[in-house]
């Protein structure tokens, strides 16, 4: 409390010297009735220190909280601006004064509607029957008169009510559109950058699947083409035996010279390898033009080519390109039924394959035992093909995340974090679910299901 408090509190200095003038019985309870009195001003005195203190105390935290308010409306880069329900002005902040080029005080005298320009999309007029239905006012367009001219500024406000829940004004705030306008400009720029990174590492992706693939097909193509290659070196030395032996015998030579050719140059030995030959050599250049085919669907982009997909055939290709081709040591099984068709685009969902079946075979590196599991059915008119692994499993702590574009367990270089990301993104586009979890017997299983092409079958 301040000096001057305590002096305005001070009890009356002659009250003790009053006392001592009683004297005999009467002066006894003269005193006796002072001291009462003296008693009543000291409580009184107590009262009106304790209020005093209470007063300046609430007056401290009033002043704290209107310099907190003052600050955070000079801090504020959105025009506000309260009124009356008559749109009489009643407090502005520092955004308003530099936008109307005015000082609070002058901004004060004015209304609402002296701010509006006259072509204003939304005039004071809306604002009343907003406030009648007691809405909120969201996103409104305005166009408030400034010194460069109206402009078009984008408002929100709400109604403000008293203690006993009447309306009794309103509180607006808004942004001129030109700064919203940057705002949505750099946020669609921001989201294009977004979208073509994500084109950049879809593409990435594709390209080490792709090179997975290419793995894969050169080791398919190395048994068709020795067929080729050797079938044609024994068709060359026939051709060579047998114009040999036809020009003998368009010589006509004696019969028993001809038959002793016939068996030097084993005319029938190479008569009967023909077919088979030829059938090889065919039999190889069918492998051929089969991987050559899938290796253009798997890389085409055509995203409209939905196509009923006998996922059992891009199954068993994945397999033959990812876990033979690069980890002929891993035991594999598979079971599958027969027509697991599905519709959709059979690249990418060959690219599902060989990403599950990489991520399965990446898995069991190092394990003691590695065995790779297929089984594939239809259940409930969808096809469903399970992929289990025996390496470590899926802890607990990153079960959630796996499907995360860029998360990966693998070592740095091993591994891009997006082979499961953008599988999981095929599979939703083909209506169907990709779902990780642990197998009782150990490992890890991925379990694909899309709908069935045809239904379930009897």
């Amino acid at each position: 409390m301040s000096a001057r408090s305590q002096k305005d509190l001070a009890p009356p200095p002659h009250a003790a010297a009053l006392l001592l003038d009683g004297a005999g019985p009467a002066g006894a309870e003269a005193e006796q009735a002072w001291i009462a009195v003296i008693r009543k001003m000291d409580e009184t005195y107590a009262e009106l220190v304790a209020q005093q203190v209470e007063l300046e105390t609430k007056n401290d935290a009033l002043e704290e909280a209107q310099a907190f308010i003052a600050g955070v409306m000079a801090s504020m880069t959105d025009v506000l601006i309260a009124c009356d329900l008559t749109g009489q002005i009643e407090q502005v902040n520092m955004a308003a004064e530099r936008l109307f080029g005015r000082a609070a005080s002058a901004l004060l005298d004015l209304k609402l509607a002296d701010l509006l320009a006259p072509d204003s999309p939304t005039g004071f007029a809306d604002i009343l029957a907003t406030v009648a239905k007691r809405q909120r006012i969201v996103d409104r367009d305005f166009a408030f008169l400034t010194p460069e001219g109206a402009l078009p500024v984008s408002v929100n406000g709400a109604i403000r009510f008293d203690s006993r829940g009447r309306a009794v004004g309103l509180v607006l705030t808004g942004r001129p559109m030109g700064e919203l306008r940057k705002a949505y400009s750099d946020l669609a720029a921001a989201h294009e950058r977004l979208k073509q990174t994500q084109q950049q590492l879809i593409q990435a992706e594709k390209m080490a699947s792709l090179g997975r693939l290419v793995a894969g097909v050169a080791h398919e193509l190395n048994n068709p083409i020795s067929f080729v290659y050797g079938n044609a070196h024994a068709m060359q030395r026939y051709g060579e035996r047998l114009i040999t032996y036809l020009d003998a015998l368009h010589d006509a030579p004696a019969p028993g010279a001809v038959a002793a050719l016939r068996t030097e140059l084993k005319i029938d030995r190479t008569v009967a390898d023909l077919a088979p030959t030829i059938a090889g050599m065919l039999e190889g250049a069918e492998r051929v033009r089969d991987i050559v085919a899938d290796l253009r669907r798997f890389s085409s982009d055509r995203k409209e080519a939905c196509e009923p997909v006998d996922l059992g055939a891009l199954v068993r290709s994945a397999l033959d390109w990812v876990a033979k081709a690069r980890a002929p040591e891993v035991e594999t099984s598979l079971t599958l039924a027969d027509e697991l068709d599905v519709i959709g685009h059979p690249g990418h969902l060959h690219q599902v394959m060989m990403n599950l079946i990489q991520n399965a075979v990446d898995a069991m590196d190092g394990r003691p035992v590695r065995r790779l599991e297929i089984t594939g059915h239809i259940r409930a008119g969808r096809v469903v093909v399970a992929v289990r692994d025996t390496g470590p499993g899926i802890p607990p702590e990153i079960a959630s995340r796996i499907f995360d574009p860029f998360f990966t367990t693998k070592p740095v270089g091993k591994g891009t974090g997006l082979g499961l990301s953008i599988s999981y993104r095929i599979v939703q586009e083909h209506d169907g679910t990709l779902e990780a979890s642990n197998h009782p017997d150990g490992g890890a299983i991925l379990t694909l299901s899309l709908p069935a092409a045809w239904g379930e079958r009897p």
